[in-house]
């Protein structure tokens, strides 16, 4: 948090970090694994002037010939409102070593000097975007004479934030110990749930099967097929749009081995997948654990659920996608050799049983295994048979696929919006396949075109509805998630080759929700866990998670022990959060206090965040609890901007 309490964020704790204090001993231990570049060293930064919550930027910095835009707001409505704040007439881009000032500028008022009714701020711009020349800087208020944060211009300024996003799916691996040499000292843990080799169905602990391996879904220690796919084919995804922006030195038990980082990463969750497959080609739909904190000390039952029809077609698409993925790989084919084959036969084995079994359903959550529900209704059950249809096609060249995917396409692009991207990648996917049906595919294209460069997307960025230029049209539980979802629809439009006319504003729009979760929002906050070390001077500080849960050695930056590693994407600003039924009596004893915490209740949208951890009956985790699939969509956005 920024050293003045003025328009600061609340926290939960007293554990925040001033502006330009030593990071966390919780940081610093990954850094000497991360194989993230370093930033150029020009001397020790000369900052003098007081931080002020009022200039935002993105935290990390910009690529030099990206749009460059500080956001002065000033609070009139929510918790800060009242600190307004009145921005001078001068604004100045400043060398951070040299103090030399590169451009000055008076501010433009946004909106007539209105207020947003999303963030509760009024607002101005200052555009920087002229200047190209890397190095350290930051935004002056000369009349006021306070700073942004200092941040980067670099060609290389992202690539040490993906690598701790990336490094985030090894603290979620299950099943396996966590090294110091890899984790960092303070994260080093044993083996996750040996019990998983055995792990039985849930209603009698009967039948065990080995299903260790995988990721923590979230901040539980549940692993969902369905989910777990969906987060594999984003991640693939990312690497297919993005290749050069993944390297083989992430520090994980893998680096080194000629595979991008990432493509390890996704055999460890799929060969899981490959485990909760059955002999007949069913899928088991969950393998679910108590979790705890640290995660070799749970020594709760595994417990599984049943195939059903969703996890086969789910866990097909992933197996069919991968596999094209891998083959396409020289490096992989050579470090993983009969991999891509393997995963070939896999997925029409689990195309064939779901085929077979189209009706078969196991509601998780009802029958007491894991937090959350995965199973879908009847109309989502056809969206994941045609993306599965749709891989098969490209896979295989089978007509019995490409006669799905023709026969049902529109149920993927049913609804063009930031909710719904990965059946509508899926469709996407199919348009530019060879053999596709060219009426199909110029549908699809066609259909998505005009929807994205319309007045709802396209149109709202280019009438700058929002004052921080990350429209949403929802602010919901995981708006982060939403957020990454949205930059990647607009990226789309590019990697999908849909308008070349339009790829450079495309490109620009997407780079505005990765400025937004690196700090460019009212909150002036980046959304990454503990990323004090990489370039962050105010982050997420905590999370909801059951390893670094409230009260543990891990709780918070500045306030446990340790902290959370680096990289966490947090949930995001939710205004629906709200403490649990019980409360603020009948608890089980449990003290709620007196009312919902504010924030995050009572707020504007963009300031519907709590930097906390409480479990039940407080119920932080839908707001700060992180997510392996929303991390997957910062992933992928985030990697278009790695050079």
């Amino acid at each position: 948090m920024v050293a003045s309490s003025s328009g600061s964020l609340p926290m939960a704790g007293s554990g925040s970090t001033s502006a330009g204090s030593t990071p966390s001993s919780g940081s610093a231990g990954s850094s000497s694994m991360s194989g993230a570049e370093s930033p150029i060293d020009a001397g020790p930064i000369n900052a003098p002037q007081p931080l002020s919550p009022y200039i935002v930027v993105d935290q990390f910095g910009y690529l030099p010939s990206s749009e460059k835009i500080a956001v002065i707001r000033s609070p009139q409505k929510g918790f800060d409102a009242s600190q307004p704040f009145t921005p001078g007439t001068t604004y100045a881009l400043v060398d951070a070593h040299s103090g030399n000032k590169l451009l000055e500028a008076a501010p433009s008022v946004w909106n007539a000097g209105g207020t947003d009714s999303s963030s509760g701020d009024k607002a101005w711009w200052v555009d920087f975007s002229s200047v190209a020349t890397a190095g350290d800087y930051f935004v002056l208020d000369e009349t006021r004479a306070v700073r942004s944060p200092v941040f980067r211009i670099d060609a290389g300024v992202y690539r040490p934030v993906l690598t701790q996003a990336m490094r985030m799916y090894y603290y979620q691996r299950d099943g396996i110990a966590k090294l110091a040499q890899y984790a960092g000292a303070i994260w080093a843990d044993g083996v996750a749930h040996p019990q998983d080799t055995m792990c039985g169905l849930y209603k009698d602990g009967s039948a065990p099967h080995d299903l260790h391996g995988g990721w923590f879904d979230a901040g539980d220690q549940n692993r969902y097929t369905n989910w777990a796919a969906s987060d594999v084919i984003e991640l693939l995804r990312a690497y297919t749009e993005s290749p050069t922006a993944f390297y083989d030195d992430y520090g994980i038990p893998e680096s080194g081995n000629g595979v991008p980082d990432v493509l390890d990463e996704i055999k460890w969750d799929l060969d899981w997948l490959g485990r909760m497959q059955q002999t007949d080609g069913s899928v088991l739909s969950i393998a679910g654990h108590a979790g705890a904190s640290p995660p070799s000390t749970d020594t709760s039952p595994c417990k599984y659920g049943p195939a059903n029809t969703s996890a086969a077609f789910s866990s097909a698409a992933a197996f069919a996608y991968a596999s094209i993925v891998f083959r396409s790989s020289a490096a992989a084919n050579k470090a993983y050799p009969g991999y891509a084959d393997a995963l070939s036969t896999m997925s029409q084995k689990a195309w064939t049983w779901a085929n077979a079994n189209p009706t078969v359903t196991f509601y998780n959550s009802q029958n007491g295994v894991g937090a959350g529900e995965q199973e879908v209704d009847a109309a989502g059950l056809l969206i994941k048979k045609v993306q599965a249809a749709v891989f098969l096609f490209e896979l295989t060249g089978s007509a019995t696929y490409q006669g799905v995917v023709d026969a049902n396409y529109a149920q993927l692009t049913a609804s063009i919006d930031p909710f719904h991207l990965e059946p509508l990648d899926a469709a996407l996917e199919y348009a530019r396949t060879t053999g596709a049906t060219p009426s199909a595919a110029q549908a699809i294209n066609s259909g998505f075109k005009s929807s994205v460069e319309g007045p709802n997307f396209f149109g709202k960025l280019q009438s700058s509805v929002d004052p921080y230029l990350a429209y949403l049209q929802a602010y919901v539980w995981g708006s982060n998630q939403t957020k990454a979802a949205q930059g990647n629809m607009f990226a789309d439009v590019v990697a999908f080759g849909l308008d070349s006319a339009a790829g450079a504003e495309a490109t620009r729009y997407a780079s505005r929700y990765v400025h937004y979760i690196h700090g460019l929002n009212p909150l002036q906050l980046v959304y990454l866990s503990n990323m004090g070390d990489y370039g962050a001077t105010k982050g997420v500080t905590r999370f909801f998670h059951t390893w670094f849960a409230h009260g543990s050695p891990w709780d918070a930056v500045g306030v446990s022990k340790y902290g959370p590693p680096p990289g966490y994407l947090a949930g995001g600003p939710n205004p629906s959060y709200t403490w649990d039924s019980c409360c603020p009596n009948n608890c089980s004893g449990v003290s709620c206090g007196a009312s919902p915490l504010s924030p995050p209740t009572g707020q504007p949208d963009q300031k519907s965040y709590r930097d906390f951890n409480e479990s039940w009956p407080i119920d932080s985790w839908s707001v700060t609890e992180p997510d392996d699939g929303y991390q997957a969509l910062y992933v992928r956005l985030l990697s278009k901007f790695v050079q």
